[in-house]
């Protein structure tokens, strides 16, 4: 006679959830020779640590419902117009083959109902995610990108990464390379000492370019605290003095990123860029970095950033390459609606605002 246990339906496994320390989440990235991005290892702690209404929050290990890890993710703590929320900065870390729509959700959903346990104060999250769900919602007030050109430095020599670039991007070089005024050096060492200069390029770029630049003083902390092994600065100048162009660049393991860059007119007229572009793809061959992510493309998502299209494909044969976007996923969906409403309100009033003084300023002059 079986026994009453007999008759309970069997359970079914459940994904799951768990925190762990930093050295547990970079063990179990080396056991799946997985390269993190440099946001989401402790050393991106020291500048979340260095920055005003930033903290690191911890690090979560999703496990499917077969008992694997799949997935790591590490969290920064941040606000907006005084409303706590968590940045996944280029997260989900995936491990192992690409997950599917359901694993991206059920992700989210074991995240969310974590964070609401250990932190209510928390109204959303924002990280990646391939496919967009029902609980994925547009950024409140940066942008992302879903679309990238990535670099491959795995090659035998110099010569090698220059003839991986398409025909017009290895013809920009060397024409940029015939101009004997242009030098370009690591200047890494005394970022401190320069940087003043090339923030003066960056804000530049930003008035031809429609951005706005952060407050120098971000840059300045993001280079001091990552380090000279995580934060590279190269710069383009005229005979070693004029700055031209200029490249802040993120390291970790074998992969780099063009985190922040920055073009004089002059150093456009030059192709300046172009040439830096090829000469830190060599240098940062040289010390190991397989992939240089070039940071983001246009695509139907983000059709704003059509504009560095040009430039950066021409450096790769065969063309950008689709990656997760950024979601804000909110925790309590009314809060967080409350929030969309202040800023699209905030953002009204300042278009307004700006019209109404061009139309001031028009009247005036005539």
């Amino acid at each position: 006679m079986s026994s009453s246990t007999d008759n309970k339906p069997a359970q079914v496994p459940a994904a799951a959830m768990r925190e762990v320390d930093w050295q547990t989440f970079a063990r179990i990235a080396a056991d799946a020779e997985v390269t993190l991005p440099v946001e989401q290892t402790v050393v991106w702690d020291s500048f979340d640590t260095a920055m005003e209404g930033r903290q690191p929050w911890g690090r979560v290990v999703y496990q499917g419902a077969d008992g694997r890890d799949r997935a790591l993710v590490s969290l920064t703590r941040m606000t907006v117009r005084g409303f706590p929320y968590l940045w996944a900065r280029h997260a989900p870390v995936w491990l192992g083959e690409e997950p599917t729509p359901q694993e991206e959700a059920e992700l989210r959903r074991l995240l969310v109902a974590g964070v609401r346990h250990r932190d209510p104060r928390v109204v959303f999250v924002r990280l990646h995610a391939a496919v967009q769900g029902p609980d994925c919602h547009e950024l409140l007030q940066t942008m992302t990108y879903d679309r990238t050109v990535v670099l491959d430095l795995d090659r035998q020599d110099d010569e090698a990464v220059l003839a991986s670039f398409k025909s017009r991007g290895r013809r920009d070089v060397r024409k940029a390379l015939r101009h004997e005024e242009l030098t370009f050096h690591d200047e890494t060492d005394r970022a401190q000492e320069v940087f003043s200069e090339l923030y003066e390029i960056l804000t530049e770029t930003g008035e031809r370019d429609g951005f706005r630049p952060a407050p120098e003083s971000v840059y300045r902390t993001m280079l001091r605290t990552l380090g000279p092994d995580h934060a590279r600065l190269y710069v383009a100048r005229r005979q070693g003095q004029e700055a031209l162009v200029w490249s802040l660049v993120t390291v970790y393991g074998d992969g780099a990123l063009r985190y922040y860059a920055g073009s004089s007119a002059q150093g456009r007229r030059l192709r300046a860029a172009d040439a830096l572009v090829y000469k830190e793809a060599c240098w940062l061959r040289a010390q190991g970095v397989r992939t240089y992510d070039l940071m983001g493309v246009d695509s139907p998502r983000v059709p704003e950033l059509a504009g560095v299209r040009e430039f950066k494909n021409k450096f790769v044969t065969d063309g950008p390459v689709d990656v997760p976007g950024a979601w804000d996923v909110p925790v309590y969906p009314r809060v967080y609606a409350g929030l969309v409403r202040a800023l699209g309100l905030k953002r009204t009033l300042t278009t307004r605002l700006r019209e109404r003084r061009s139309r001031s300023s028009a009247d005036a002059s005539s």
